[in-house]
């Protein structure tokens, strides 16, 4: 038998290392990242969504046991997605829905196929109906850089401590930098915390690029509106996520502001009907109507945009929100933490001077924008506004906790000083007689 000469050798090595290197590198494209939940508004369910950077199967494998088979099969679809940068660079978005889930129970669960599994994750069923007492985390403007508040989210969660996060706007600064893969870390940031939880978003101005491309396909949220609004019922509250951002990017279409509007009205009838069962209504945008920071944002102007509509008089969310009893609104862009008194038109209308969130007569506005990005903290004016019932510029973010029907407890967690709460208030307000303002 001939040896093979040395030349021939080096040759063969070469070419099985290429090809161990290029099946190495397609498993590892084959597996999934960026994993996150979301609730698809529909009892019993959950959506899991996953990044992959070459076609695979979707299938998510769950069950109750935390070791052992997950005998529970749920298939779903992927979409090629194209960032619109200048290498052009193309994710799969899998969604998958889990469906038929027992309401309060813990699942594990792992995504991917054949090619590649995500490792084990785990999540509970929201429970059903309205009578039980959901808790939330709040915030918005968290970022890839300097995500402060990220940590203590994080722990959180491990304790169990929260039922679903509200990301009020501003995402990863920017999901579209560095063509896209800013948008790629930011998303394997959150996953120890959005893989547990269903992560629930509304988008910001820092989503906007390539008319908010990224953000329309890496989240999934309810109904056929591409993340921009939607509605949710969780416990006894019915929770409203809208754009303000259609109000300032109108070359992506005018027409998109009359068709929130008239979409929030539809909602928000619907949602009144239905106060008896669900007496809370949140609702949730980036861009604030009122803050008082020190700078030229919308909400420093007595006439903003999202306030008081296009040219100060057509679609205007102030006087629809009031007219409808929203209870409470809960914004961010700014990044501090600012809680108002009741207020509608710059007018306070405490529920009373001792109690003035107990049967407030105007909604009562939260601004929680302070989980942390590479932009820092926003300094407030030095002279707080009349409206205005507490301020801290601290990193930080919110807890919400809808008690029951009449009772909702607001905190503001401080990063700043190990998680202290620097903020605590309780909205009352009467289950029967009159919800709205009017």
């Amino acid at each position: 038998m001939h040896s093979l000469p040395g030349w021939w050798s080096c040759c063969c090595l070469l070419l099985l290392c290429s090809l161990g290197v290029q099946g190495s590198r397609r498993a590892s494209s084959a597996a999934p990242e960026q994993v996150h939940l979301s609730y698809p508004g529909e009892p019993g369910s959950m959506t899991v969504t996953w990044t992959t950077w070459v076609p695979t199967r979707s299938e998510v494998q769950f069950g109750l046991q935390p070791s052992g088979p997950l005998p529970l099969r749920a298939q779903g679809t992927f979409v090629p997605f194209v960032d619109g940068g200048i290498l052009r660079r193309k994710l799969y978005i899998h969604r998958v829905t889990l469906r038929k889930l027992l309401p309060g129970v813990q699942y594990v669960y792992r995504c991917g196929s054949d090619q590649g599994w995500s490792r084990r994750f785990r999540f509970r069923a929201l429970k059903n109906g309205a009578h039980w007492s959901p808790r939330l985390a709040v915030f918005g403007d968290l970022g890839a850089d300097n995500p402060k508040a990220l940590p203590r989210l994080r722990r959180d969660t491990q304790q169990g401590m929260y039922d679903a996060i509200l990301h009020v706007g501003d995402f990863a600064y920017n999901m579209d930098q560095d063509n896209a893969r800013v948008g790629d870390r930011f998303m394997r940031l959150i996953e120890p915390v959005a893989a547990s939880l269903p992560y629930m978003t509304c988008p910001g101005n820092h989503e906007e690029r390539y008319n908010f491309s990224n953000y329309k396909a890496r989240f999934s949220m309810p109904g056929d509106n591409e993340g921009l609004w939607y509605s949710w019922d969780l416990g006894p509250a019915h929770i409203i996520s809208f754009s303000t951002e259609v109000y300032f990017f109108l070359h992506y279409g005018r027409h998109l502001v009359q068709r929130q509007f008239r979409w929030l009205e539809s909602d928000l009838q619907k949602a009144n009907r239905n106060r008896a069962a669900r007496p809370w209504i949140i609702t949730m945008g980036h861009r604030p109507m009122y803050c008082s920071n020190a700078d030229l944002d919308d909400c420093t102007r007595h006439e903003s945009k999202v306030r008081k509509g296009l040219r100060g008089k057509l679609y205007g969310l102030e006087d629809l929100f009031y007219k409808h009893g929203v209870d409470l609104q809960l914004w961010a862009h700014e990044h501090s933490y600012e809680r108002l008194w009741p207020i509608y038109n710059y007018q306070v209308f405490n529920g009373s001077r001792e109690m003035p969130y107990t049967n407030p007569r105007g909604p009562v506005h939260i601004i929680t924008g302070s989980a942390g990005c590479e932009e820092r903290l926003t300094p407030f004016a030095v002279f707080p506004r009349p409206w205005s019932a507490v301020r801290v510029k601290e990193y930080g973010y919110t807890r919400l906790h809808i008690l029951n029907g009449t009772h909702i407890h607001v905190q503001q967690v401080s990063d700043d000083q190990d998680g202290k709460i620097v903020d605590d208030v309780w909205v009352v307000r009467p289950l029967f007689g009159r919800r709205t303002y009017l």
